[in-house]
């Protein structure tokens, strides 16, 4: 399975290999009470929303996560 950008953040957090991973770059965010809202939600959604800029997440960061993750999840 390929993650990409069309992959909701529920998917990547319940899945054992990508989690690390999403935690490395994203600290808590999987025990962050107010992650339930937006589980559903794509990357590429989630990309979309201020709050992404706010903290300073890009297209091109999330993309080399995702190239992580890709390499390590077969």
């Amino acid at each position: 399975m390929k993650f990409t950008l069309d992959t909701q953040l529920g998917i990547l957090l319940d899945h054992p290999q990508a989690k690390p991973i999403i935690e490395k770059y994203l600290p808590g965010v999987s025990t962050n009470p107010m992650v339930g809202m937006v589980k559903g939600m794509t990357l590429k959604a989630l990309l979309a929303t201020p709050q992404a800029a706010q903290f300073g997440i890009t297209k091109e960061k999330v993309e080399s996560v995702l190239v992580e993750i890709n390499k390590v999840v077969k």
